[in-house]
């Protein structure tokens, strides 16, 4: 019986860590990442098309249609889809900036193997120490599947009090709360 148990524990183990690496074929992974800084919130989208659905998203960046991601594409791809991202702060709503943007050859994307990288970033308004922001990702829906997460902050006063997100993941809520220079040592204090 304990050898049955622990067999099927082994395979459900084996699918689980198989199905992690399978590359999905029809979908249009969009990998966010959002890293908070004081009064600056960064983000982050890794882009990786399935080999089903590249030739739809190879139309919308291949506007000279020769078959080559320049870099200028690439920029301007980086550009639609900063007006598919929505960024609210405590209820005001702030547009994101482009701060870079990368890709691999096309010939990788053929293969299932090439990502791109946009990385966004917005100075956020000084406000409360009680801060909630609100991130929708709007870009190519029906093709997409949405991951989010925010990055542990490396600066201790800024603390994460709690997040939630849609099923989908195409949208995201977080709350953290950031303490002003000066005023992090005596809510330390406080709480000892």
């Amino acid at each position: 019986m304990r050898a049955a148990s622990t067999a099927t524990w082994a395979l459900g183990l084996l699918a689980v860590a198989l199905s992690a690496h399978a590359h999905r074929l029809d979908e249009y992974l969009q990998a966010t990442t959002i890293s908070l800084e004081k009064d600056r919130v960064q983000v982050d989208v890794r882009l990786i098309p399935g080999v089903m659905v590249w030739p739809k998203v190879l139309a919308r960046i291949d506007t000279d249609k020769d078959g080559v991601l320049s870099d200028a594409e690439i920029r301007s791809y980086a550009e639609r889809m900063q007006r598919d991202l929505v960024l609210v702060v405590n209820g005001t709503p702030l547009r994101l900036r482009v701060m870079s943007s990368a890709s691999d050859e096309a010939a990788m994307f053929r293969r299932g193997l090439g990502e791109i990288h946009f990385q966004f970033v917005v100075d956020v308004p000084p406000t409360g120490a009680q801060r909630r922001l609100v991130f929708e990702n709007k870009h190519e829906r029906d093709i997409a599947s949405y991951l989010v997460n925010c990055l542990v902050p490396a600066d201790t006063d800024i603390r994460i009090t709690g997040q939630d997100r849609n099923h989908q993941q195409s949208w995201y809520q977080l709350d953290y709360l950031q303490v002003r220079s000066g005023s992090g040592s005596s809510s330390k204090a406080a709480d000892r």
